[in-house]
């Protein structure tokens, strides 16, 4: 088928270390297996964004934004071929608990890439970029069989006005989430090996009952270059939505024969796809 813990900004933004210590048998019986008690670690961030920069010979950043159900490694076999071409990749991880926190966790990753970024949603991942994408440090969309909700809209809205998929059948609302349950994997990945499969059951994310029901805060595709990815085969968004959000939007589109998580059973189209997003943001950057 896209609310706020702010954290706690650090200082030294451009060289920060942390000291990581043993401080109890347990923290210390973990830490063993990885370094040495007591090894201090240093990271170092990426130069900050800056918009009055024309970024001139800098490739696109890629932030990828999952749904529900498949995380952020659900893109493992995309980010490698990007990493290789030399940009900055990186998978925002949000709760799904609600979908205002969700866009600030995206706007937060934005922050950890030096250059302009294609924002990349799967399925409710595409409703969190309409709503982060309206970011000046965002140079364009892609949409896979994702939601894309208008102003007046929430992410169940369009779904709603189309027939009912086959995933509805398989999910069951406990203790505060919507679990997929283990007959249902074959409705949302069904062309993918039977190992994978199992896989991505067994690494389901899982949102808040009610995620769907809120407003995301901005409509990204209404000023931003947009492309889709429209999942023929896919029994959890229905195709004829996808095609309808994708013509509303005035998306440069692709259709392939792939279940709902086209990243992982048609990754060449989804490479191919980000690749020309990619193409069109270094030409505007060029241009400017």
């Amino acid at each position: 088928m896209e609310n706020d813990n702010p954290l706690s900004r650090l200082p030294n933004p451009n060289r920060r270390q942390f000291l990581l210590r043993a401080s109890s048998t347990v923290v210390a019986g973990v830490f063993a297996a990885y370094a040495p008690a007591q090894a201090a670690v240093e990271f170092t961030s990426p130069q900050p964004y800056k918009k009055e920069s024309k970024m001139k010979g800098t490739k696109p950043s890629i932030v990828f934004c999952h749904g529900i159900w498949a995380d952020g490694s659900c893109f493992s076999k995309v980010i490698p071929a990007f990493q290789a071409e030399g940009h900055q990749c990186i998978a925002a991880q949000y709760s799904l608990n609600t979908a205002a926190d969700d866009v600030a966790t995206v706007k937060r990753t934005l922050g950890r890439v030096s250059s302009p970024a294609i924002l990349v949603g799967h399925s409710y991942g595409g409703s969190v970029i309409t709503g982060a994408g309206t970011d000046d440090r965002v140079a364009g969309l892609v949409y896979i069989a994702a939601f894309a909700p208008d102003a007046d809209e929430t992410s169940q809205t369009q779904p709603s006005n189309f027939p009912k998929t086959d995933i509805l059948s398989h999910i069951e609302v406990a203790d505060g989430r919507i679990w997929l349950l283990p007959e249902g994997i074959d409705s949302f990945a069904g062309d993918l090996s039977e190992q994978e499969k199992k896989v991505v059951w067994a690494t389901q994310c899982v949102p808040a009952p009610d995620l769907f029901e809120a407003k995301v805060g901005g409509t990204a595709w209404k000023s931003k270059p947009s492309w889709y990815i429209v999942a023929k085969n896919d029994r959890t968004v229905h195709p004829d939505c996808e095609r309808f959000l994708a013509k509303r939007m005035g998306a440069t589109t692709t259709e392939t024969a792939s279940s709902h998580v086209v990243m992982l059973s048609q990754p060449q189209v989804v490479i191919d796809v980000i690749r020309k997003a990619v193409k069109a943001a270094q030409g505007a950057t060029a241009a400017a």
